[in-house]
């Protein structure tokens, strides 16, 4: 997989001490290499909210290794100096919900990393509007995020997740409160994506229309991954 994408070797998380501890995570070991997009589905409780967690730099591992690109990033310990900064500049985020600021349209929602991250604002709203054409939703550039559907708002929040062109998403149920067809439309954007920008996907979900679009899933079951090979039905 070379020196990209993503990999976690050993990844542990405890809550509490002693008698009382938590194992959340028991030893997560991953590898998402650039382009590809893989599932992670486990039961309610199995850890995969905490894996998704740490692998966001929101909460710190216990033990383990991270590595992010050609970065390690994660070493028995954060070897990231300014974990908003890696927030920003190298992971992307796609929610359940979208999350769009409402007072914002949807070019400035998008721009908005990249100003945060000191582009200057002409340049950050012209990526944005780069991949709101990939995206097909060029057209509501302007509109304000009460203005567009279901499915425009998601596609808007997968471009806010690709403007600074992260190595990795994760992307937490992105297809949940989606019907069948406007599901799998997201789903095919994202492989679409992953393949454009050689970013690593990690889509975690309870979704039985999506599980069978992955290649590879990884299962997460009392804090513990299994890797599978999936069906990888319609991407190719």
């Amino acid at each position: 997989m070379g020196g990209k994408g993503i990999r976690i070797e050993g990844l542990k998380k405890r809550y509490g001490e002693g008698d009382t501890a938590v194992h959340a995570l028991k030893g997560v070991d991953m590898q998402v290499a650039p382009g590809e997009v893989v599932g992670l589905i486990g039961p309610s409780g199995s850890g995969k909210s905490t894996l998704l967690k740490c692998l966001g730099a929101v909460i710190d591992p216990t033990a383990g290794r991270m590595v992010l690109g050609d970065e390690v990033i994660f070493d028995d310990g954060w070897k990231a100096r300014d974990l908003r900064a890696l927030r920003r500049d190298k992971i992307g985020f796609v929610f359940q919900a979208p999350y769009l600021i409402p007072f914002l349209d949807v070019t400035d929602n998008v721009a908005l990393l990249p100003m945060l991250a000191g582009i200057p604002n002409g340049e950050a709203r012209a990526k944005a509007l780069e991949l709101l054409t990939a995206l097909d939703v060029q057209h509501r550039a302007r509109a304000m995020p009460s203005q567009l559907s279901g499915g425009e708002q998601q596609r808007v929040a997968i471009a806010r997740g690709l403007v600074n062109r992260p190595p990795v998403i994760l992307a937490d149920e992105p297809t949940a409160p989606l019907d069948s067809e406007r599901a799998m439309a997201v789903i095919r954007i994202l492989n679409d994506m992953a393949r454009q920008f050689e970013t690593a996907i990690i889509v975690v979900t309870h979704d039985e229309k999506i599980i069978p679009t992955f290649k590879r899933i990884y299962h997460i079951r009392d804090g513990v991954t299994h890797e599978e090979a999936g069906e990888g039905r319609g991407f190719d």
